[in-house]
């Protein structure tokens, strides 16, 4: 069977490349260091498998001359292959003094740093493929496989990035106005305000005189809720702190209990950082 390879590089030199690299937003770089769980693993691979299906469907660097089901066998297995190298990977760039300081410097890092195994990786499994490899095709290579892997560790750190967190002013500062407390209604004015989530096109707002809905996004909603202490648990809830009674675990599910009654999903980025900062 004929690789899956640029026209350019189908002789004797023959190159291919590819994989992805998880990493991780700057408050949870050091929770990459922890082992992972199933489901953690199960949604890296997942995602991978997405990406590897559609760089078949583009024929993605010159395999758009090969069958579907050999670009499918090609790429999806790869870049997979890929994903398993980078979280190992990963454990090996949190040792690098300060890699974990800035999320942008470790994602950097670890593109880089996944290239290298990736590279050896592409040439064994392209081999797999009838392809024959040359020295000389090895930058080119590797420069295709650092390009895709940048790609895939950028994907990957905003699928684990914990949600925006606002804040109350310091003790003893001037309190200055909350601008989200204009919007609420008139029969919710003067509420505490527990939760807001995301309902289609409207934002339901929990508060200690009940819910109503305004027609406004959360990602504005939120910037207009700082100087409130809360964070967004999930990407359709932001929680006030102070109005959390409980936590309760399912499996790999937590939910927060609120004040009158409402319960807050809580995403997997965000449970580490939530539990650091000592919300359960």
């Amino acid at each position: 069977m004929e690789p899956p390879l640029p026209s350019e590089l189908r002789q004797k030199p023959d190159t291919d490349r590819e994989t992805p690299a998880p990493a991780a937003h700057a408050s949870q770089v050091a929770a990459l260091a922890q082992a992972r769980g199933w489901t953690d693993w199960s949604r890296g691979l997942a995602i991978s498998a997405a990406a590897g299906v559609v760089l078949a469907l583009l024929g993605a660097l010159g395999t758009e001359d090969q069958p579907l089901l050999v670009r499918l066998l090609y790429w999806v297995p790869l870049i997979m292959g890929g994903s398993v190298v980078a979280s190992f990977v990963t454990r090996f760039v949190l040792l690098i003094p300060r890699a974990g300081a800035n999320s942008w410097i470790f994602g950097a890092l670890l593109a880089i740093a996944v290239s290298v195994p990736v590279t050896v990786l592409v040439i064994a499994y392209t081999a797999l493929f009838g392809s024959e490899f040359s020295l000389q095709a090895l930058p080119s290579l590797y420069s295709a496989v650092l390009v895709i892997t940048a790609a895939m560790t950028g994907i990957m750190m905003l699928a684990s990035r914990p949600g925006a967190v606002t804040h109350a002013s310091p003790a003893g500062a001037a309190t200055s106005p909350v601008r989200f407390m204009e919007r609420l209604p008139p029969k919710l004015r003067g509420a505490v305000i527990y939760a807001v989530s995301a309902e289609d096109h409207y934002l339901r707002l929990h508060t200690s005189k009940g819910s109503d809905l305004i027609l406004m996004r959360l990602s504005d909603a939120i910037v207009e809720l700082e100087g409130l202490e809360g964070a967004q648990t999930h990407r359709s809830w932001w929680v006030a702190r102070d109005a959390v009674e409980s936590a309760r675990r399912e499996g790999d599910r937590m939910t927060l209990v609120l004040k009158g009654g409402a319960e807050a999903p809580v995403s997997r980025p965000n449970v580490k950082p939530l539990r650091d900062s000592g919300w359960y």
